[in-house]
């Protein structure tokens, strides 16, 4: 089963991104974790993401688009990046959680990825 482990850290994580000195250990911790779940062969997928200082979010209205720059709600943590991992279990899935560097000052959330293909038209 795949899930998305959705990466929250806080806003002062996204501030030693800026100080390479500061950050090495950071990126470190990062690359022995995703290592580890490479070598493991359950990551599908994953990106790190920009602050949400360039974010942009977009609703419809009465049917007017609103785009809003930055974050959708304010809060201490901010997304840092998502991966898509394929095991057999959510209890295997909260292992991986358990193990990202940004649960000591911020989180982890596990979501199950939604299977729609037998929902999906198909190709002609």
């Amino acid at each position: 089963m795949e899930y998305m482990l959705v990466y929250l850290q806080p806003t002062e994580a996204f501030a030693t991104r800026q100080d390479p000195t500061a950050y090495a250990p950071v990126m470190a911790a990062w690359g022995a974790y995703m290592g580890a779940m490479g070598a493991a062969g359950v990551m599908r997928s994953g990106n790190a993401l920009q602050g949400p200082h360039t974010m942009t979010t977009v609703r419809q209205r009465d049917g007017k688009r609103q785009v809003q720059d930055g974050p959708y709600a304010e809060t201490r943590e901010h997304l840092g990046g998502y991966v898509i991992i394929d095991v057999p279990s959510l209890d295997d899935a909260l292992v991986w959680a358990s193990r990202a560097p940004c649960v000591s000052d911020g989180a982890t959330q596990v979501i199950p990825v939604a299977d729609m293909s037998a929902s999906m038209p198909k190709a002609a």
